[in-house]
C-alpha cells in the first residue's frame, strides 16, 4: 500500500494573493513547488501526496490540478469553491470534471462568524451538492468553540465523508483541553467523519517541540476515531515554522509504533485511499 501525506501545500508566492503569511513567517515567503517537496516525501518513505488549497481562490484549483498532472504522485487535490456563490453547483461541475479534484475545504477558521457560517442555508446547500458528487469535505476549524460548533453540522451532512484538518487545532501543551476532548468524541462518534494528523507542530503552546503533549492529544483522537479513521499529514510547508519534515513525520511514526501494522497501514495511506478514492 503506498504511503500518503494526506495534507500539505504548494504555492508560486505572491504576498497579495497570500495576505495569511505574516511578516513573522519568513521561511514561507517563497515559491513551493513538487520539487521542492518530493525530496522530503523521498527521505520519509512517503509514496504520494494529497494537495489542499491554501487560498480562496479558483485559481488555486487549476494551480494545483496542473501540478497533479505533471506529478503523478500527487494523488488527490482538495480545492476550493464559493460556496455562497449562486453558481457553486455549476462551478462543482465543471471542477469535477478533473478525475484528481476529490474535495473541496472552505477556511471556517477565519470566518468572523463561524456559527452563523455552519447554519446559512446557502453553505449547506452547498455541502449537501459536494456530498452528492461524492466529493470530500475538510473541515477546518481553530479551538474548542469553532469545534462543537462544528458537530451538528458534521451530524447533518453525513451522505459522504467529511474530514477534519489538524486535530480541529487545540493549543497543545502539557494539559488536554476538556471542551476539545468532548468535541472530538462527539465528531468520533459520527462514522462518516475522519481526522487529519497533521498541523501540530505549529498549535504548540511550548517554545520548544513538545512530542510527548502532541502523542497526548493523538491518544484522545485514536480512542475517539480509531486508527482506521486516521491520516497523516504534514502540512507542509506550514510546518517549517517549527519543524521541518522529517522531524512532523518522526513524531507520528514514534506515536504509531504502538500500532498493529494493519492499523498503521490505514493511518500512512488506507484512510486517505479510501475516503479521498484513488488507489493506493
Amino acid at each position: 500500500m503506498m504511503r500518503i501525506d494526506a495534507h500539505q501545500h504548494f504555492w508560486r508566492y505572491a504576498a497579495e494573493a497570500y495576505p495569511w503569511i505574516g511578516d513573522d513567517m519568513p521561511a514561507l515567503k517563497r515559491d513551493r513547488l513538487p520539487q521542492d517537496l518530493k525530496p522530503e516525501l523521498d527521505a520519509a518513505h512517503i509514496d504520494g501526496c494529497i494537495a489542499v488549497q491554501a487560498r480562496a481562490d479558483e485559481a488555486e484549483n487549476a494551480f494545483l490540478l496542473e501540478l497533479a498532472a505533471a506529478h503523478p504522485w500527487i494523488v488527490a487535490v482538495v480545492g476550493w469553491i464559493d460556496l455562497f456563490a449562486a453558481d457553486a453547483s455549476a462551478r462543482l461541475d465543471h471542477w469535477c470534471a478533473h478525475p484528481e479534484f476529490r474535495g473541496v475545504r472552505h477556511l471556517l477558521q477565519d470566518d468572523p462568524d463561524v456559527v452563523a457560517t455552519l447554519a446559512d442555508p446557502r453553505f449547506n446547500a452547498g455541502i449537501d451538492d459536494i456530498q452528492r458528487r461524492r466529493l470530500v469535505y475538510d473541515v477546518l476549524v481553530r479551538g474548542s468553540a469553532q469545534l462543537a460548533a462544528a458537530v451538528p453540522f458534521c451530524a447533518r451532512h453525513d451522505r459522504h465523508w467529511l474530514v477534519l484538518d489538524h486535530l480541529g487545532k487545540p493549543v497543545i501543551d502539557a494539559t488536554i483541553d476538556p471542551d476539545w476532548r468532548k468535541a472530538i468524541a462527539a465528531l468520533g462518534a459520527l462514522p462518516h467523519v475522519l481526522c487529519k494528523l497533521s498541523g501540530l507542530v505549529t498549535e504548540l503552546a511550548t517554545p520548544a517541540i513538545d512530542a510527548d503533549a502532541i502523542h497526548r492529544h493523538l491518544d484522545v483522537v485514536l480512542e475517539a476515531f480509531g486508527a482506521e479513521r486516521l491520516m497523516f499529514g504534514s502540512d507542509w510547508p506550514v510546518c517549517e515554522l517549527r519543524a521541518d519534515y522529517a522531524e512532523v513525520a518522526a513524531i507520528v511514526r514514534d506515536w504509531a509504533g504502538r500500532l498493529s501494522a494493519n492499523e498503521q497501514a490505514q493511518l500512512w495511506g488506507g484512510s486517505a485511499a479510501r475516503c479521498y478514492g484513488f488507489t493506493a
